[in-house]
């Protein structure tokens, strides 16, 4: 049986893009940080997917097909979040595609690649 194993986002910069992931998520270089590549992974041998960042020319999306949802447990939650994200390098996307009452914001890392942070306490 399959299981993902790492989810590969494609950034200019490999080692900006590593310091911004690895304080966002708490995660930690499985290897070496290359120039071209690298593979975050939780800390201390704990279950999780990895985070692959691969250099990468090719212009970002501005509607993803595939992109990141990072879950905070409740809208304070969430608002702390974001704001802590928005200070490592993180910016707010103006997305006019947000329904009423979204439950989630969507936000960029510092190479452009879109991300949602999102208030799983609405259930």
């Amino acid at each position: 049986m399959l299981s993902i194993g790492s989810v590969v986002l494609g950034v200019s910069d490999v080692r900006r893009a590593a310091a911004f992931w690895t304080r966002a998520l708490g995660y930690v270089p499985r290897g070496e940080i290359e120039d071209d590549w690298v593979v975050l992974v939780p800390p201390d041998g704990r279950a999780g997917t990895g985070l692959s960042l691969g250099r990468s020319d090719t212009p970002v999306q501005g509607r993803p097909r595939v992109h990141l949802d990072l879950y905070a447990g409740n809208a304070a939650d969430q608002a702390a979040e974001v704001k802590r994200l928005v200070s490592l390098g993180a910016r707010r996307v103006r997305w006019e595609l947000y329904p009423p009452d979204a439950d989630f914001i969507v936000l960029a890392d510092p190479d452009g690649n879109r991300f949602c942070v999102i208030d799983t306490g609405r259930g």
